[in-house]
């Protein structure tokens, strides 16, 4: 299973760094990062592959807020998805 998440953060440098800081967490949580996309100026796509769905799901609910807090994210869409 994998996990592509897109961010809407305005700063990029900002979002950046945030993101590279919460590396160690999303791991803890069953996330690791496969490929990070910047799209345009106010837009990142993330693909992680999920090692434990049911913390990855929690951390999406509580922790992740923390992170996009400190990310100056506006917005973002998460979706859990599988091979066909």
């Amino acid at each position: 299973m994998q996990l592509i998440i897109r961010y809407s953060a305005p700063d990029h440098a900002r979002f950046r760094t945030a993101f590279d800081a919460d590396a160690e967490d999303r791991g803890r949580n069953g996330l690791s990062l496969l490929q990070l996309w910047r799209e345009g100026e106010g837009h990142a796509w993330a693909l992680f592959q999920v090692n434990d769905a049911k913390a990855a799901r929690e951390y999406l609910q509580a922790g992740a807020k923390v992170f996009e807090s400190q990310a100056g994210i506006t917005g973002s869409q998460a979706h859990f998805v599988e091979t066909a």
